[in-house]
């Protein structure tokens, strides 16, 4: 018998853990279970046998919080080896504490990719101001493309952080809306919008002054803001000249860096100690 739980693009975490508590809590073999995305075009095993009757268990408190992060993973597999992770752990209370355990390196490994891009959610996120005129509360919308499903998993930190007006961000599949208080999610394909406003502006002024040439690495600088989200951040338009001109800079700042000590140097050395012995409070010989 094979059982073949759908999962769907929102609320998936929810309807992973009924069908997995189902499952596991009637002893049902991880090989007896296809797991599968709803949008999935996988029809061998249809929609599979009748999920059971859910009967009571227990997981280690750890299993939950990485149970989120694994299944907005779009990793081939994440949701059939947290499910076989799960069956261990009936067995096995602390199998999350071994990290040497392949299985749960494995897992480790999903959560921390996941947790990664939820990081640079944070980050690269652009919000243009869409305010209509007449309108009481501003409104801001935003372009983000991410590499996994985590759009409710990150969108309490908006909620958080921009409280005080309304904001829409769009995803390729899921659009995250914050209107009056309110956070709703819509599954909804869309295409990338190509959006500006005055505050483009101030970003690239900003990020050009706080450019640093002496303390350019373009590997380190790319690997914490790779090149496939420039696209949507305005002030990434100076990066290429920005490095280009970093070598000259570098040196331009050599040529006119001062080579008079400013006037306060000489007051900063008058109150040191004469002898290294002074500053210990010793007497002199």
């Amino acid at each position: 018998m094979i059982y073949a739980p759908r999962l769907p693009r929102l609320g998936v975490f929810d309807v992973w853990r009924d069908a997995a508590r189902a499952l596991a809590s009637n002893d049902v073999a991880a090989d007896s279970v296809n797991w599968a995305m709803e949008e999935a075009c996988d029809t061998l095993f249809g929609q599979g046998a009748a999920l059971p009757a859910a009967r009571a268990m227990t997981v280690p408190k750890e299993f939950i919080p990485l149970a989120k992060l694994v299944c907005a993973s779009r990793a081939t597999g994440a949701h059939d080896l947290l499910y076989r992770v799960l069956l261990r752990c009936r067995n096995t209370p602390h199998l999350l504490n071994n990290r040497a355990d392949p299985q749960v390196q494995q897992l480790t490994a999903l959560a921390k990719h996941v947790r990664r891009d939820m990081h640079k959610m944070k980050a690269f996120v652009r919000f243009r101001e869409v305010t209509p005129q007449g309108s009481n509360r501003r409104q801001f919308l935003s372009w983000f493309e991410p590499d996994h499903r985590i759009e409710e998993l990150i969108a309490g930190f908006f909620v958080r952080r921009f409280a005080d007006m309304d904001w829409v961000i769009v995803t390729p599949e899921v659009t995250t809306r914050f209107d009056c208080g309110t956070l709703s999610h819509e599954a909804l394909a869309s295409d990338r919008m190509a959006l500006s406003d005055d505050t483009e502006d101030l970003w690239r002024t900003y990020y050009a002054n706080t450019f640093n040439p002496a303390r350019l690495k373009i590997k380190a600088m790319q690997s914490e803001m790779p090149k496939k989200y420039w696209k949507n951040l305005p002030e990434a338009d100076l990066i290429p000249d920005m490095i280009a001109q970093a070598e000259a800079r570098v040196l331009q700042m050599q040529q006119t860096a001062p080579t008079v000590p400013p006037l306060r140097a000489a007051r900063i050395l008058g109150r040191l100690p004469a002898r290294p012995e002074q500053a210990r409070g010793q007497k002199p010989d």
